[in-house]
């Protein structure tokens, strides 16, 4: 997949700008605070539907503005797609899709179109911090590559919430109790088939991972990721989860919260055997994240048949020497759009267009 262009109208704290990437690295150079981050806010807003940076739509749109639009053209074996993104403070529907000259009636219609893998500050959350962001890291990169699962995902999270909320009614109407039965089972399938679509995914993405990280490296640390789950990998997954569900009812009555399930998931990653959250270094786990970021890149390929973009906002200035050149040599081979300061930091890599952004103006 490539990007063929990129227009921007009243996002963040662009007016209007037009970019024409390159079919290999186009950076964006520039001081801090001055728009970089923006451009690629934009590309990841295409890919999901949402910013990497806020849950807010409306702080995407340009001070003083009351709309703002990201439109991306894509070039992928199928042909060129087509995507806009409208966001309006007036509209009842704050955010519109548009897929060629059609409306989506669902943001998961916009899912496959654009496919991306971001790198920014934000995702060392994704090692240092709780097992929240080792599923929303995951969930975001299945979402993209089976759209199915995402529509999945959105049923679990609603059985979920119902679930909750029916253990608080039950609290307050004990004649409800028979009612949680079938919520249990719902939980239990739909759990089943998200839980085995995660264990695959860890699986391809710790090989991938392994060998990103090796090079990285240069073989001296050994990056090893497993799938850590209360659903078990069985044919009837399905039927033991609800075993549990079952089993942990008067806890969960007790707690008012389901306790068992998905949401409790998480990555396990280690570093030489010690868990990277705890023991790596600053150093250790930007590479681990680094190298998992790499890992969707190569999951993307095998599973559409061609390679997303790559997003790196200011990456290269937090690696030594050895782990930049060795990173260059990988992104010549996707299309990558880079966010740095000094354009010295790309020393070696295939560089196409330079934009030099300051305050939300780009020349070339």
């Amino acid at each position: 997949m490539r990007v063929k262009s990129l227009v921007l109208k009243n996002f963040r704290n662009y007016e209007q700008a037009t970019i024409v990437p390159d079919s290999g690295v186009t950076i964006f150079a520039g001081p801090n605070a001055q728009g970089k981050t923006n451009i690629l806010e934009a590309l990841h807003l295409c890919c999901l539907g949402r910013s990497h940076r806020t849950a807010r739509d409306e702080e995407l749109i340009r001070w003083g503005s009351q709309n703002a639009r990201v439109q991306i053209q894509t070039a992928q074996r199928d042909g060129t797609h087509e995507v806009a993104i409208l966001l309006d403070k007036n509209q009842k529907k704050k955010k519109q899709v548009r897929i060629g000259s059609r409306p989506a009636e669902r943001i998961g219609e916009l899912l496959g179109h654009v496919c991306g893998v971001l790198f920014s500050p934000e995702d060392l959350s994704i090692v240092k911090d709780g097992p929240a962001e080792r599923r929303r890291f995951l969930d975001m990169q299945l979402s993209q590559l089976r759209p199915q699962y995402f529509y999945s995902l959105q049923r679990a999270v609603r059985t979920l919430n119902q679930r909750n909320t029916l253990l608080k009614e039950i609290a307050k109407n004990p004649s409800l109790l028979p009612t949680l039965d079938m919520w249990d089972e719902q939980l239990a399938l739909i759990g089943a088939e998200i839980a085995r679509n995660r264990r695959e995914a860890v699986a391809l993405l710790s090989e991938e991972a392994r060998k990103a990280h090796d090079s990285l490296t240069g073989g001296r640390e050994e990056l090893r990721l497993w799938y850590i789950s209360q659903t078990v990998d069985a044919p009837d997954a399905a039927g033991q989860l609800l075993g549990r569900l079952r089993a942990a009812r008067q806890e969960d009555l007790r707690r008012m919260t389901t306790t068992v399930g998905i949401h409790r998931d998480d990555i396990g990653v280690t570093i030489n055997g010690k868990e990277a959250r705890t023991y790596g270094s600053q150093g250790q786990q930007r590479s681990a994240v680094l190298s998992l970021k790499l890992a969707q890149l190569e999951m993307a390929a095998r599973e559409t048949g061609e390679a997303p973009i790559l997003m790196l906002d200011d990456v290269m200035s937090e690696l030594d020497p050895g782990r930049r050149r060795q990173l260059i040599e990988r992104i010549d081979r996707v299309q990558t759009f880079v966010t740095c300061t000094d354009v010295s930091d790309l020393a070696g890599a295939r560089q196409g267009t330079v934009y030099h952004v300051e305050n939300g103006l780009l020349s070339v």
